[in-house]
């Protein structure tokens, strides 16, 4: 099976690069990219030059941080430029045949230079592409039971544990914020925050409808059932990337209970959070304080409020691109959890691993590795027919 496994993830890691490095010299719309680019850089290291730039400490900071975000571009460039010089002067040495070791040599170096400017090409349309500003955020994690009753919040709750363990062995750091859990030990929804590096950047295409199939506990007669659960990933916002005007919050607060009557509080210290001018309504009831209660409501609605306003800017630009979760019916599926066939299929870039106990267990490097990758391959695709 792992011999299968890595045939699958290197044909499909092998369809990519071709897709992102199939051409041999770079399009001409990213080398004119890249000539101006080469051009700014150029005119900045000359303004950080001048005294009336470096006497206004603002410009001279702006300016400094922009040189710093276009070197590794304008460097990487100028080695791609003398890199393709040096075939060019391989192959005259060639055409003119006069010296045949000299000939020899020039092949050589000729082969060489060509790895090495394919290497050139492949790091220049790397860095081309635009960064997510939010790839070093932590995350709000949201799972919730869709499709499948029981079932499915019992799933919801394998999700949660394979998230959790996945974290566990980033050394990131998981604190659930809200929770609402059935009887049998399923979870009907919760949300967590999961806080390290890079954690947003890893976790960002967990977002969708989640299918498992399998023999449930609660099946007496051994039949295979499909049931859903949807997981959202949000970039946790900052107070300063969301300013929320105390005039548009309808704060209720209630007497908050557990499952099966369990932590019954008797003060009303469940908080719930509507935000008038969106709709959008965050509830918390997992402290026993209402402040408490109350800060991890706005840390959410915080975090669902810059989704909300940044969905609707990418929606004006490229509605194909829409980050939604959908409804939690089992059609609206990103990935499907087989425990008959031990395997998971990414419908989104058709890979399938055979390796379900471990994937559930927290090993997902594998699979985000492959959707990075086809992420990437997307961006430079667009990138190339700007």
């Amino acid at each position: 099976m792992k011999v299968v496994k890595i045939a699958i993830l290197t044909i499909l890691i092998t369809e990519t690069l071709n897709l992102m490095y199939g051409v041999v010299l770079m399009e001409k719309a990213i080398i004119e990219r890249l000539e101006k680019i080469a051009e700014k850089f150029k005119e900045i290291e000359e303004n950080l030059g001048k005294p009336e730039i470096i006497a206004d400490q603002k410009k001279f900071q702006a300016l400094a941080k922009e040189h710093k975000e276009l070197q590794p571009i304008y460097e990487t460039y100028m080695e791609y430029k003398k890199t393709k010089q040096g075939i060019e002067e391989a192959i005259e040495i060639i055409d003119m045949g006069e010296e045949p070791e000299l000939v020899e040599l020039a092949k050589e170096e000729k082969k060489e230079l060509e790895e090495k400017l394919e290497q050139l090409e492949t790091e220049l349309k790397k860095l081309l592409i635009p960064k997510d500003p939010n790839d070093e955020k932590n995350v709000i994690l949201e799972i919730r039971a869709g499709t499948g009753g029981e079932e499915a919040a019992l799933f919801a709750q394998d999700l949660f544990r394979m998230y959790t363990r996945y974290a566990e062995k980033k050394g990131w750091k998981v604190e659930i914020l809200s929770l609402n859990e059935t009887g049998l030990g399923g979870i009907k929804e919760v949300i967590a925050t999961i806080s390290g590096k890079g954690a947003y950047s890893r976790l960002k295409y967990e977002s969708g409808v989640h299918r498992v199939q399998r023999i449930p506990v609660t099946e007496s007669g051994g039949r295979i059932h499909t049931s859903a659960a949807t997981v959202a990933i949000l970039p946790e916002a900052e107070e300063v990337d969301i300013q929320i005007d105390e005039k548009d919050l309808k704060i209720d607060t209630y007497r908050a209970s557990g499952a099966g009557g369990q932590h019954v509080n008797t003060t009303d210290s469940a908080v719930r959070i509507t935000h008038i001018p969106t709709g959008i309504v965050v509830t918390c009831s997992n402290e026993r304080s209402q402040i408490q209660n109350r800060i991890k409501a706005m840390k959410i609605l915080r975090a669902r409020l810059k989704e909300f306003y940044e969905r609707q800017q990418k929606e004006q630009v490229d509605s194909a691109r829409r980050s939604q979760v959908g409804s939690g019916d089992r059609s609206e599926k990103i990935r499907t959890y087989n425990f008959p066939e031990n395997r998971v299929t990414d419908h989104r870039i058709k890979l399938t691993l055979y390796n379900l106990e471990e994937f559930l267990d927290g090993e997902l490097d594998e699979m985000i590795d492959a959707l990075s990758a086809a992420e990437q391959a997307e961006k430079i695709e667009a990138l190339a027919r700007e």
